[in-house]
């Protein structure tokens, strides 16, 4: 067989959209991460109609470009929380208005091969805007956020995802000496509040975008 790598990821990602859609997500499959982009701009958000928009932290989100793309849109009203230049207060109530935009755009910790978003937040902005408040979700997720099951995805993200993202940010916190998660009591801990997204509701709320490509953490 011709590119079997390519053929392996190809059938995957086929398996997980069908699972996705058949727990009511609109998904989109994207070859590479300026493909996604050009679907959420081309064809997401003509269709949402969205006035006002937002994100949740992603990494994901900046690789595909989307950010520096959307968050001059003079046509929009652009709720930037990535702002460097906000205080700390004002970060946090531009996060909570962020949740009654027209469209939220984020990642997720981990996706399963039954059609889960798995996620594990430190304030809560990201997984609040995922569960209820904006009009339209978009989720933009790379190939490797992809585990079997539940209980798969949940130590992906305790001994993955969350020690090299307070390494990212300069967290003080045990796992990031030792790599592991160690259930710590840490003022710095940014993993606080879990959430399981069995289903988008109302049908289509929530947008999926796959991603071709290993992005993000």
């Amino acid at each position: 067989m011709d590119k079997p790598v390519e053929n392996y990821w190809q059938k995957r990602l086929g398996e997980v959209k069908k699972a996705l859609e058949d727990n009511n997500f609109e998904v989109f499959l994207a070859d590479n991460a300026a493909d996604a982009s050009k679907i959420v701009q081309e064809e997401i958000l003509p269709r949402t109609g969205a006035k006002t928009v937002s994100w949740g932290g992603s990494m994901t989100f900046i690789a595909t470009g989307l950010y520096n793309s959307i968050k001059d849109n003079p046509n929009m009203e652009i709720l930037d929380t990535f702002n460097k230049s906000l205080s700390g207060e004002e970060k946090i109530e531009l996060r909570r208005r962020s949740l009654l935009v027209d469209l939220f755009i984020t990642g997720t910790n981990a996706i399963t091969e039954m059609g889960q978003l798995v996620n594990l937040d430190m304030i809560g902005n990201r997984i609040g805007g995922i569960t209820f408040g904006p009009k339209h979700v978009v989720i933009l997720v790379g190939r490797n956020k992809i585990v079997s099951d539940l209980e798969d995805a949940m130590y992906r993200i305790k001994n993955y995802v969350a020690p090299t993202n307070s390494m990212r940010l300069d967290m003080k916190t045990p796992c990031v000496k030792t790599s592991h998660c160690e259930e710590c009591k840490s003022p710095d801990r940014i993993c606080n509040t879990w959430t399981i997204t069995e289903k988008s509701f109302p049908k289509g709320r929530v947008k999926v975008v796959l991603i071709n490509e290993d992005l993000g953490l």
